[in-house]
């Protein structure tokens, strides 16, 4: 069942009320590659339609605070100088500190045209009380350290009791990786533990540079899971 809304009214849409505008569809020869991203922040998988989306769900689901997410939750229609012009924006999330509208689209890949696309999603969240984005690409060693994070963000067993040593290591002041994951008793495993509690907050990292056996790593303000 499809629902048509006035702009102001948007910001009444629930997640658990909302569902994609379109489906994701896989064939032989397609130049994008669409597939379902897992997030550890709603325990779902949710659709993208190229690789840049699904960074973009990466980066969301390591941000934290994720409650929802919706692909192509609507279809917006919008009047311009040129006339009626339709536009589906790529996602919807909702969050602890409110929620986010975002389009991805790779900075090369923009027209002229989009332009007026995005102005007229932004002054649709912005009417909804909502914030939007344009996602136009990733510094390239910021994905590569969200990719080795999210290796061990899933639930890890500790019986070697690895966790408790890895934070007082790093309470006790900034340790380089390889240092902090030395000063535990099975140095190996210990990395693998540490990448989980840099995910979940728990260790702080500086995500301005690349990671290395080098970077700091120190007892994080918030206690996660």
């Amino acid at each position: 069942m499809v629902a048509v809304s006035r702009v102001s009214h948007l910001g009444q849409v629930l997640a658990g009320e909302c569902q994609p505008w379109r489906h994701f569809t896989w064939r032989a020869g397609q130049r994008h590659r669409p597939g379902l991203q897992f997030m550890v922040s709603t325990g779902r998988h949710h659709g993208f339609e190229s690789l840049e989306e699904q960074r973009f769900l990466l980066a969301l689901d390591f941000a934290g605070g994720v409650t929802g997410v919706v692909s192509q939750p609507f279809r917006l229609r919008a009047e311009t100088t040129a006339g009626w012009r339709e536009h589906v924006p790529d996602f919807l999330a909702f969050t602890r500190d409110g929620v986010l509208l975002a389009d991805i689209r790779p900075r090369d890949l923009i027209k002229d045209d989009d332009g007026v696309l995005f102005a007229a999603a932004a002054e649709a969240a912005l009417a909804a009380g909502w914030r939007y984005s344009v996602i136009c690409g990733w510094r390239p060693h910021v994905t590569a350290t969200l990719d080795m994070l999210s290796s061990q963000r899933r639930p890890m067993a500790d019986p070697l009791r690895l966790v408790p040593q890895l934070l007082a290591s790093a309470g006790a002041g900034p340790l380089g990786f390889d240092d902090l994951a030395g000063a535990t008793s099975c140095p190996a495993v210990a990395r693998a533990h540490a990448l989980h509690l840099i995910w979940h907050r728990r260790l702080g990292i500086d995500l301005a540079a690349p990671l290395t056996g080098r970077s700091g790593g120190w007892l994080a303000c918030r206690e996660g899971p």
